[in-house]
């Protein structure tokens, strides 16, 4: 809370200064002429675009809480209230002026009301936990225009270990308005099997605790014109292992006691999806895409989006967004109860049933070419941190299953 405070404050303040700024400059208002350590004149100092060997550095935090009567830690039915509170920082070092290091990591500290009840179905005590997450990458420019890159990392929790490794490529066209991007990633995961409390005793429920996903995309870009461009992308993605969650219960027509969620141990998926952004004038730019996607389980979506940038001032961006998702149910969900113990597989996920949902959002950024200041760095010639920017996002999320979902990130940029 403290954090979206201060990040409030700090919107407050730049903003004000940038509106004194646009209002000095309006006609009728003399300025005098920039004398020597004039702020006009570092200003146009500090335009000068960075060196190769800039070390750019990015805090994000967000904070994201939900509620829902669908659980399916108690088979579908019972709350889903949830709490997320995350930090991220991203490094980007240059090492050469063609090699790049690539860093980042942080946690997610999360509490659960449904987790809580594994030990316990009628318990509405709140479980915790930490998510500890992070990677390494390098990025090699192979020519001006074409580079390749490599990147290992992992994330571990108290139920669940991943190691994850991946490389992409992407190569642009000698007038630069076409690119090519090509990536590949492999998470390699292990659960810790913990049951409901009440089948503990029941021997061994899921054939593995290991989780193997594959997944590679080709994303071609374009400029049509000089306010257009389009974007294509595809996508592959091969789950093998355990895709059952062992602390989700499913409940049946034809017994009162409840199994451990039981599903196919292969997915395929394909997402392929387009995007659009289009110079509307000065002030304003388009984002529109849409995503179609289809998988092996029986589920097909459609998502859609809009954005709309608004530059309220010369360095102050203002962006409303709405999203729609719709999807059909895979073919193993079920509601609570309804389920028959002849099925062959069973879930009662409602993140696998038929839905709609809606999201609405509010995004602010504040981002002065030369940003917004500047702090020396002591006992070095000519080095400075400087703040580059800073934004604030707000969206919330509604679904036709009854969840309802909040989440404010905020993130702040460095140069040094």
């Amino acid at each position: 809370m403290q954090l979206i405070i201060v990040s409030l404050a700090l919107f407050i303040l730049v903003l004000t200064q940038d509106l004194k700024a646009q209002v000095k400059k309006r006609p009728g208002h003399t300025q005098a002429t920039p004398v020597p350590g004039d702020s006009t004149k570092q200003e146009l100092v500090d335009y000068a675009t960075p060196g190769w060997n800039t070390v750019k550095a990015d805090f994000l935090s967000s904070y994201y809480a939900q509620d829902g009567n669908n659980s399916p830690v108690t088979g579908g039915i019972g709350t889903e209230q949830l709490t997320d509170f995350t930090q991220k920082v991203i490094l980007t070092i240059p090492l050469k002026p063609r090699l790049t290091l690539n860093l980042d990591g942080g946690y997610d500290y999360y509490t659960s009301a449904s987790t809580g009840m594994i030990d316990n179905i009628r318990s509405g005590e709140s479980s915790e936990d930490i998510r500890v997450h992070g990677n390494v990458g390098l990025t090699y420019k192979l020519k001006p225009k074409e580079s390749l890159g490599f990147r290992v990392g992992g994330s571990t929790e108290y139920d669940y270990n991943s190691f994850q490794f991946g490389m992409n490529y992407q190569k642009l066209s000698k007038d630069e308005n076409t690119s090519l991007s090509l990536s590949a990633q492999a998470f390699i995961d292990q659960w810790s099997l913990i049951y409901p409390k009440e089948l503990r005793h029941s021997g061994q429920l899921l054939p593995t605790n290991q989780r193997q996903s594959f997944n590679g995309s080709l994303t071609l870009t374009r400029v049509l014109d000089k306010k257009t461009q389009v974007a294509f992308q595809i996508e592959g993605i091969l789950m093998n292992g355990l895709l059952s969650t062992p602390f989700h219960r499913v409940f049946f027509q034809e017994q009162a006691a409840a199994k451990v969620e039981f599903l196919p141990s292969t997915r395929f998926k394909v997402p392929v999806g387009i995007r659009l952004n289009r110079y509307v004038n000065d002030w304003l730019v388009a984002r529109l895409s849409y995503r179609f996607y289809v998988d092996d389980w029986g589920i097909m979506a459609h998502t859609a989006s809009l954005e709309l940038p608004v530059k309220v001032t010369r360095f102050f961006t203002l962006t409303p967004g709405y999203r729609f998702h719709t999807q059909t149910a895979a073919k193993y969900f079920q509601p609570y109860g309804v389920h028959s113990i002849q099925d062959q597989y069973y879930t009662s996920d409602y993140d696998l049933s038929a839905l709609t949902s809606h999201s609405v959002g509010l995004g602010v950024d504040y981002q002065p070419p030369g940003g917004i200041f500047r702090v020396k760095i002591p006992q070095t010639d000519h080095k400075y941190i400087k703040l580059r920017n800073v934004s604030l996002k707000y969206s919330h999320y509604l679904r036709s299953t009854g969840l309802k979902a909040d989440i404010i990130s905020f993130g702040i940029g460095f140069d040094l």
